[in-house]
């Protein structure tokens, strides 16, 4: 799979303290990347870096196909960010926003501004100033400023931090339209990990400064899905029992086990009964994102 950026052992030191230490990652073309983790764990400065708003102590990256070492700023014209806030000027309108923007980037023309108003739903916002928009319409204004060079790849620095709940569905419903619709790959770096799992193709989780795993959302979900946690005498006997009724199943360790599918707990308790094995106990168990990570990662301190 061709993959839009990936990043090399990159290390970005700030006097004592390291916010990145060795940080490798790989955001295939037309995903919309999950960057997981929490406040502090490097997920900004690495969005930073690739902006080129930072310079790295150490390592590299390449951005279609260009290292970092080289002459990169061709390939950053094709890619575009909101990162912290969006960078907006309070006192404007939505469009003149848009068409201060085309002048930064050297645009000819001002006929793609309506499109981008439509697609961020800020077409009718008229003389308003962007001072008196919502939270959520200046997130959508700040996508917006970060289309004008109609990038196909668009990182998003916790897009959703602080919006109400209607927001937080306005800025999901644009970000899968512009992946679905303009193909646009989306890195996204979030900590509320429920709204990122309705949106994500792939994850990236980052602890202390370093990717502690990748993983596709398929992989996540075979990984997360419901099952039933069983804890037995003796799991090999388990697996005989199952693999006798084709029941699909993952040991955990020499006791426990999940079992995947339908099953009758009568039936299972006899035949264990049978095969000489006791079954202790049996749970519902459906890992959710947040879990999958603290598992992962631990609870810090601060948790």
């Amino acid at each position: 799979m061709e993959n839009i950026l990936t990043t090399s052992n990159l290390v970005k030191k700030y006097h004592k303290f390291t916010a990145l230490d060795g940080l490798s990652m790989n955001v295939p073309k037309g995903a919309i990347y999950g960057f997981v983790g929490r406040n502090g764990a490097g997920k900004t400065t690495l969005i930073r870096l690739i902006c080129g708003l930072q310079f790295a102590t150490a390592g590299t990256f390449t951005l279609y196909g260009t290292e970092s070492t080289g002459d990169i700023s061709k390939a950053r014209r094709r890619m575009g960010a909101v990162v912290e806030t969006p960078s907006i000027y309070l006192d404007m309108t939505a469009e003149d926003n848009l068409k201060e923007q085309y002048r930064v980037l050297g645009m000819p023309s001002f006929k793609g501004i309506p499109e981008l108003l439509k697609l961020v739903g800020l077409e009718n916002t008229g003389h308003k100033k962007a001072r008196n928009f919502s939270l959520g319409m200046r997130q959508r204004l700040g996508i917006a400023i970060a289309l004008c060079g109609d990038p196909d790849f668009l990182l998003l620095d916790e897009p959703i931090n602080g919006l109400d709940p209607q927001g937080i569905i306005e800025i999901r419903e644009l970000i899968l339209k512009l992946n679905r619709e303009r193909q646009i790959t989306v890195l996204i770096s979030s900590h509320i990990l429920d709204e990122l799992s309705r949106l994500a193709t792939h994850y990236g989780f980052i602890d202390k400064g370093r990717i502690v795993k990748e993983i596709s959302a398929e992989q996540l979900e075979k990984e997360c899905r419901k099952c039933a946690r069983v804890s037995v005498s003796d799991t090999k006997k388990l697996a005989t029992v199952l693999d006798g009724v084709g029941l699909e199943y993952a040991v955990i360790d020499e006791r426990t086990a999940d079992i995947y599918g339908e099953i009758s707990i009568t039936k299972l308790t006899d035949r264990l009964k049978n095969a000489g094995c006791e079954l202790f106990s049996i749970n519902e168990h459906d890992e959710s994102l947040e879990a999958y990570f603290i598992n992962l990662v631990g609870v810090s301190e601060n948790d």
